[in-house]
């Protein structure tokens, strides 16, 4: 029996040394660029660039294969900090791809059948429900991207425009213009 034990030590440590050589033998360097990039985009994951997540369109970017202003959830500000890290000039928004007025899914409880599929299609996890249950929406985690509407067999989602007042309200200028006076 110790023999045994001393075979699958022996095994394991044969196989971690290898694994640990192959690790350090064929590690691949991520792009440091894409991760700055990525870090700029909002994280809402909802493919409304034309790109299944906010990775993928980094990737993209950087790779130069995609324009800085495909992306609605990180508005003109976005664009901004993305054309200043890339050292490239501001372009407004690309075709099909202007900014929404901002919205929050809302779901009629008196129509769900509790499907799950909406539950599925959130990517930010904005949507409470069980199987056979009815379905709520976080209205404060919502990011607004639409992508719990279409798998939605009874049409039971629909978007409501978030109206604005002084408490959601935000400045419409990039934040790196404003000068900050300090006292000496």
């Amino acid at each position: 029996m110790i023999a045994a034990l001393l075979v699958m030590i022996g095994i394991s440590l044969l196989l971690g040394a290898v694994l640990g050589f192959s690790a350090i033998k064929f590690h691949v360097e991520g792009n440091p660029l894409v991760e700055k990039i990525d870090a700029v985009l909002p994280q809402t994951q909802c493919g409304q660039c034309g790109y299944p997540g906010c990775k993928p369109y980094a990737e993209a970017i950087a790779k130069g294969e995609a324009d800085i202003n495909l992306c609605p959830p990180g508005g003109e500000e976005g664009i901004r900090k993305l054309a200043e890290l890339l050292g490239v000039d501001f372009k407004p928004f690309g075709e099909g791809a202007g900014p929404k007025a901002k919205s929050v899914a809302f779901i009629d409880e008196n129509i769900c059948i509790g499907c799950t599929l909406c539950l599925q299609a959130c990517p930010v996890d904005a949507i409470v429900g069980a199987a056979k249950q009815m379905h709520t929406i976080i209205a404060s985690e919502c990011t607004g991207c639409e992508l719990c509407l279409a798998p939605c067999p009874v049409d039971c989602i629909s978007m409501h425009t978030i109206p604005q007042y002084i408490g959601n309200w935000k400045w419409q200028y990039p934040t790196h213009s404003i000068v900050q006076v300090t006292a000496r």
